[in-house]
């Protein structure tokens, strides 16, 4: 198959074009390269998918796509978004991004790609809002502009669906950590901090969080199992995480057991929009997709601590 992936020099999406290339499929990746976290970061990650194949357009999903859409997709992966619950982004940012990029991916699509087999939207837990702990079938309620935009973009995509214009499904991801994780992201920022001795800001009550921290390697699995199931998932919400819960204060202990030192911590006031507890419930992605994930906390950890010694380190 003939496969798009947005934001494919990103976290998430680097680990899929991967997955997609073993699997025998043809990838091709966009991603604007933007400064929301380091560009030299995602170039690392462009440069290792190029090695593999994976050919990508640098282009922002708000300009003119139609050479982006020169030959056609089978499938296309949207997971190019404005990410995070930041105060330093802008609801301009966030609307910019999330929505109106998706709609002209959106418009793309039916303009250039008619026969389009599944177009898969990536969304997030954080449209449930402050707790997610519920099945699809429950409303969202969001409480950040991230959460907000992406339910919004998700709705985008589901409407064209159900106006019987494209087949599509959206797939709404759990604390997602592992090798290539954004460096403002928890696991990433604390391995950095532990290893260069800074302090860690925890803000406060996080450490009683609780998460379905969910490695990327079983969430990829999930993601390239919707191929050849298009018709099964089409118009489908599904989400894609771990029923293993855990709290913040689990992952700081693992993460200094892996790397034998103690995080400096730096006491910050709460965060606005923070989630105080997710737990997957992923009956559908199973029954769906046949989706197990296998990859514990721990053992995801490990891997993580040893990509960046390899990277920043060694």
């Amino acid at each position: 198959m003939r496969i798009l992936v947005t934001g494919a020099a990103g976290f998430i999406a680097s680990h899929l074009c991967e997955k997609l290339v073993t699997l025998g499929h043809e990838v091709v990746g966009l991603d604007n390269f933007n400064d929301y976290y380091s560009p030299a970061l995602k170039e690392m990650n462009a440069k290792d998918l190029e090695a593999k194949g994976v050919s990508i357009f640098r282009v922002d999903l708000n300009e003119d796509l139609s050479k982006v859409f020169e030959k056609p997709y089978d499938y296309i992966y949207h997971l190019a978004a404005q990410p995070g619950i930041s105060s330093d982004t802008t609801l301009e940012e966030y609307v910019r991004n999330n929505i109106y990029a998706t709609q002209n991916l959106l418009d793309a699509v039916s303009a250039y790609n008619p026969n389009l087999k599944s177009f898969i939207n990536i969304a997030t837990s954080s449209v449930y809002g402050i707790e997610a702990t519920v099945d699809e079938t429950i409303p969202a309620q969001p409480v950040s502009f991230y959460g907000s935009t992406k339910l919004a973009a998700e709705q985008l995509v589901l409407g064209l669906q159900r106006l019987g214009k494209i087949k599509a499904c959206s797939i709404r991801l759990y604390s997602v950590f592992g090798p290539r994780e954004r460096p403002e992201k928890l696991y990433t920022k604390l391995i950095d901090n532990l290893y260069n001795d800074k302090p860690f800001p925890l803000f406060e009550g996080s450490v009683k969080h609780e998460r379905s921290f969910t490695y990327v390697g079983d969430i990829v699995d999930g993601l390239a199992a919707i191929i050849g199931k298009e018709d099964v998932v089409d118009g489908e919400i599904i989400n894609l995480g771990t029923d293993e819960v855990n709290t913040t204060q689990d992952g700081i202990t693992a993460v200094e057991q892996i790397m034998n030192k103690t995080l400096i911590i730096d006491n910050m006031p709460p965060r606005k929009g923070d989630q105080q507890r997710t737990a997957a419930v992923i009956e559908k992605a199973k029954k769906l997709l046949n989706y197990t994930p296998k990859v514990t906390l721990k053992q995801g950890l490990e891997e993580q601590v040893k990509w960046y010694k390899e990277k920043f380190i060694d």
